[in-house]
């Protein structure tokens, strides 16, 4: 449920100010009022939605100024991350990061975006957790959620898929041979692309 209102805010279906009513999205997904206020404070953490008090909430798209800024902020982060993990991994994780890398490959092939997304957060968080620096990834995976409905819709975008693995690859070959710098430049390029691709997705729908 969450996702697909994130989905529709991010595509235009819910234009910004719309109010979203928890006993009609309640009678839509077919759930209780309880998961309808979880999935609405989990998107007000994102900025899609504007919680009020005593009165429904609404929808609201962050100005470009603060989409920039967040995804600046995240693609610092990140490369900190991917930096970190290229000198600390395990052998283990190591593995564990390249298989990761070899199952996206598999959903590319399969055209199946959805699961990427979700095998996508996964590759991350194994990155994350490979800086066994557990305050730089608490703060890495905080950003990465607001900024996450976000980035899913950019795999809308044709190609996007592809060419999210490539990065992937360059990142993964990266730290795979302890390369800290080569790690964080590949990192931070691909979240660049990541914040290009969201933003031509989003120039499209709303030219539509």
């Amino acid at each position: 449920m969450r996702l697909q209102l994130a989905d529709d805010i991010v595509s235009g279906l819910l234009a910004p100010g719309q109010p979203l009513d928890e006993q009609e999205l309640a009678r839509r997904f077919g759930v209780s009022r309880t998961p309808v206020r979880e999935a609405i404070r989990q998107l007000a953490a994102s900025g899609l939605v504007e919680v009020r008090p005593h009165r429904s909430a609404l929808v609201a798209l962050p100005a470009p100024r603060q989409l920039h800024d967040m995804f600046e902020a995240m693609a610092e982060l990140e490369a900190l991350c991917a930096g970190l993990s290229a000198r600390n991994m395990t052998a283990a994780e190591r593995r564990g990061l390249e298989q990761l890398h070899q199952e996206l490959r598999a959903l590319v092939h399969r055209g199946d975006p959805l699961r990427y997304h979700e095998r996508n957060e996964a590759f991350h968080g194994a990155i994350y957790a490979g800086t066994h620096n557990g305050y730089l990834a608490d703060m890495t995976l905080m950003t990465r959620r607001r900024v996450a409905p976000f980035r899913r819709a950019q795999f809308r975008t044709t190609g996007r898929l592809g060419g999210s693995w490539q990065e992937h690859d360059v990142i993964v070959q990266a730290i795979l041979r302890g390369d800290r710098l080569g790690a964080a430049e590949a990192m931070h390029a691909h979240i660049g692309l990541v914040r290009d691709a969201f933003s031509s997705y989003a120039e499209a729908r709303a030219a539509d």
